[in-house]
């Protein structure tokens, strides 16, 4: 379980890391690099969910969605210096619950 909950959080970084040197690049004009890196960070973003051991790919994606959520409001928190407010960390929470339910359930 561990192991699952790394690989969702390196790859949550690695999109939403990978995105903002992106949009750093396009919409604030920093320099061509940034744009190259995080193209390359997406790249290992692609990657790095193909690495859990559950079989159903729309399972996995479906609850790397919900971490996402969870990791992008910590970002414009700690990053982006935007306070989440009590509906964001409520969405968050519900997202993470789904997260759990779709991964852990018992299934026949």
């Amino acid at each position: 379980m561990l192991l699952t909950i790394l690989i969702f959080i390196a790859a949550g970084l690695a999109e939403i890391g990978g995105g903002y040197l992106m949009w750093l690049w396009l919409r604030e004009s920093k320099p061509l690099w940034y744009g190259i890196t995080g193209g390359a960070i997406l790249v290992l973003y692609g990657i790095l969910p193909t690495l859990q051991s559950f079989p159903n790919f729309g399972r996995v994606y479906a609850a790397y969605g919900g971490i996402f959520i969870f990791l992008a409001v910590l970002w414009g928190w700690l990053v982006d210096k935007k306070t989440p407010d009590l509906y964001d960390w409520l969405g968050a929470a519900v997202c993470m619950a789904g997260v759990a339910i779709m991964l852990w359930a018992p299934r026949s």
